[in-house]
């Protein structure tokens, strides 16, 4: 019997550099499972810049999974490669796909400096150069002491990046291009060119770079086991790579590989045109559903719910996206801070997990909390809903988007699942009564609602419609009432 799949983001920002969350995750391994998790993304499993204090995203050697002295520690912020690899047999042996997060764009940390000849340019307009071309401190030699050439003997130096952030010459932080690069190509058009993001720029036009990502990445398959990839940062990288890139990995691993990339941009066409031009070899996050919940939530009523999946990745190419509704990025104090408002969240969740369309993904920070911004977990609800999704949540859909406050459908369920079926009614206002279809085999049964927001009962007539309702700015989640033995 097929389950609805179900990734969960096993993070958030502000964990505690501790360690302790590989062997964490290998003991909540048989409660994930339980839950309805079919897939966990893990963070950044390489030694960063700041070594065990880094998050992962500061990328420094990629062969280094918490096992050599590099950067002041051994360890990650999240353990070693022994409680790492550990971690990824727990979960598979429960059946859980996991997901590596793939970091390619730049590294920061570098071993040397080197000089380069450079030229500055403009923040928010990358073809404007500022000022003459200079000899520039450029951080990009990378030899990897600690490792000593165990695994790959491949070591980066200026030729293999485009640009860097910093002249350690004159200690000045500014955007550098190094003289005789051009910015790459085919990537978002902010900025003019978002080629550049952060620390030594990797030069995609190199081809000792694609040899070398492949060769990392084939090496990390094999090494770990890992079912797939999150890759990051796609906007900055050339369409081409992750193509290519996807295409040679699979075929030297002989692995399906699922991989949802994270290209942040909130107009669904420039998604569509990315997955056109990757070949659709990656699935996508849906930023323009993240952000209609966040306005929706921000709306506090004013918000047509009729309109919540207009322009979304989800409604143009259900396929290739992956649903969520906050993750490490939009959480309070980071870079992309967007966060869905408390109140909106069931409603959202609801969204993302009870619907036929989309790959969706669940937030560590809404199931466990963010002590650091004093936010609360979401857990008793999400294993509500989650507990839906796996059992309930199958069959033909039938939408009752006919108004701007209170939106609702229904699932009909199927032979496959037992008792599978359900009702959802929203409301981002003063609540509602939706008349919606079920089923005609459900006739005479007697309807709940598992979040507990509608008290009363409701009966499904001959003719397979029930009266469902919900409550003022809530959601309610019908499922067939089990009958007392």
């Amino acid at each position: 019997m097929v389950e609805n799949g179900t990734i969960m983001q096993y993070f958030e920002w502000y964990l505690p550099s501790d360690g302790k969350l590989w062997k964490q995750l290998s003991e909540d391994a048989p409660k994930l499972k339980t839950a309805g998790i079919t897939g966990v993304w893990l963070p950044p499993a390489y030694k960063g810049a700041l070594g065990a204090e880094d998050s992962g995203y500061s990328a420094y050697d990629l062969y280094d999974l918490g096992e050599f002295r590099q950067k002041g520690s051994v360890r990650t912020k999240y353990g070693t490669k022994k409680d790492y690899l550990a971690a990824i047999d727990a979960l598979q042996k429960k059946g859980i796909n996991v997901y590596a997060d793939v970091v390619l764009d730049h590294k920061i940390g570098a071993d040397e400096v080197e000089a380069v000849s450079a030229q500055e340019f403009n923040e928010n307009s990358r073809y404007q150069m500022v000022g003459e071309s200079r000899v520039i401190g450029a951080w990009t030699k990378f030899t990897f002491p600690g490792r000593k050439g165990k695994y790959s003997d491949f070591t980066w130096n200026w030729k293999h990046f485009d640009g860097i952030d910093w002249d350690q010459n004159r200690a000045k932080q500014a955007i550098f291009k190094f003289t005789g690069k051009e910015w790459n190509e085919d990537v978002d058009k902010e900025n003019q060119n978002y080629d550049y993001l952060m620390g030594a720029d990797i030069d995609f036009s190199n081809p000792e770079v694609f040899e070398e990502a492949v060769r990392w990445a084939v090496w990390y398959v094999k090494e770990t086991g890992v079912d797939g990839f999150r890759l990051d940062a796609c906007k900055h990288i050339p369409t081409s790579f992750y193509r290519d890139f996807l295409t040679k990995v699979r075929e030297q691993t002989g692995r399906e590989l699922f991989s949802v990339g994270e290209y942040w941009n909130g107009n669904v066409n420039t998604l569509m045109e990315y997955l056109a031009k990757i070949n659709k070899e990656a699935s996508l996050f849906d930023i323009p559903l993240h952000n209609n919940f966040y306005y929706a939530a921000k709306a506090e009523g004013a918000f047509d719910l009729r309109r919540i999946f207009d322009g979304t990745l989800v409604q143009t190419d259900p396929m290739h996206a992956v649903t969520f509704v906050d993750n490490h990025d939009t959480q309070p104090g980071q870079s992309l801070e967007s966060w869905v408002a408390d109140w909106f969240k069931p409603l959202a969740y609801a969204l993302i997990l009870l619907r036929r369309d989309g790959y969706p993904c669940v937030f560590y920070g809404d199931y466990n909390g963010i002590p650091h911004d004093k936010i609360k977990g979401k857990k008793q609800l999400l294993d509500k809903l989650l507990k839906v999704r796996k059992a309930k949540a199958y069959g033909p859909q039938h939408d009752y988007f006919d108004d701007p406050d209170c939106i609702g459908w229904t699932r009909e369920g199927d032979e496959e699942h037992p008792d599978s079926g359900l009702a959802v009614v929203l409301s981002d206002g003063r609540g509602g009564t939706k008349r919606m279809y079920i089923g005609k085999q459900f006739a005479g049964a007697h309807f709940s609602d598992v979040t507990g927001n509608a008290k009363y009962n409701i009966k499904i007539d001959h003719e397979g419609f029930g009266e469902f309702y919900v409550n003022r700015a809530a959601a309610a989640v019908w499922v067939r009432k089990e009958t007392k033995r």
